[in-house]
């Protein structure tokens, strides 16, 4: 069940339909990463380098206060670099997140088109589920940055962690375009040991730089597979 559903979002990943959401979600995260940089960058020329400047003329050191500024700008650069490297996902999760319909629509009406339609969350749902995927993201990201410095624990807490965060969120996510509340918690409650193991493949999109831009797409079309395999083998009406 897990295995085919997977199989089936990664032949899924490079449709037509998802190419368009990919590059809609890749435009902004980039005009919104621009905006981040330039607001940030004028925030530091405001305020920090020249703070540190002056922190250093206080010494009376007046042939090294323009040095170490021009060393503050250096740094602040490449540290909001590294900054902007690590937002990558964490902002393209909280754009897709706002198309996450359209994939589940397009991968329901090609691979179920003789069932119920699902229905599409409200915009304030919508913008509430990209703030989860945001905080869920940012954590996962924190926890590969961790892995630089003690190699296995965190590795497997990283796995661990959002295994079961994005394996509920995405799943939940799939399965309220059907259900009420009560029945996809008592899905995700009966298949938790399934649903987890799909989070770990998601989770596996996640770890991995520039592929972790699919990460979206790949886990909404594969949750829309594993529900609609979940609510068959539990007998359920979609």
């Amino acid at each position: 069940m897990l295995i085919v559903s997977a199989q089936k979002a990664v032949g899924e990943i490079l449709d037509p339909k998802m190419r368009q959401v990919f590059w809609k979600t890749l435009g902004l995260t980039i005009l919104a990463l621009i905006i981040i940089w330039n607001l940030v960058t004028a925030g530091l020329e405001t305020f920090a380098v020249p703070f540190i400047s002056e922190w250093f003329a206080s010494f009376s050191l007046p042939d090294w206060t323009g040095t170490m500024g021009l060393f503050a700008a250096i740094f602040a650069g490449l540290g909001l670099a590294v900054g902007l490297a690590f937002l990558i996902g964490p902002v393209s999760a909280v754009i897709a997140g706002l198309f996450l319909d359209d994939v589940a629509e397009h991968v329901e009406s090609q691979d179920y088109p003789n069932d119920k339609a699902g229905t599409a969350m409200p915009l304030g749902r919508s913008i509430i589920m990209s703030v989860k995927f945001f905080g869920i993201v940012i954590l996962g990201n924190m926890f590969a940055l961790m892995l630089l410095l003690v190699p296995g624990v965190n590795l497997i807490a990283f796995f661990a962690v959002n295994g079961y965060l994005l394996g509920r969120e995405y799943f939940e996510f799939a399965a309220m375009r059907h259900h009420d509340v009560e029945t996809v918690r008592m899905l995700r409650s009966r298949y938790s040991g399934t649903i987890i193991m799909g989070g770990l493949m998601i989770a596996c999109f996640l770890a991995i730089p520039i592929v972790n831009l699919l990460t979206p797409l790949f886990g909404a079309a594969l949750m829309v597979h594993l529900h609609k395999a979940i609510a068959s083998k539990a007998q359920i009406t979609q």
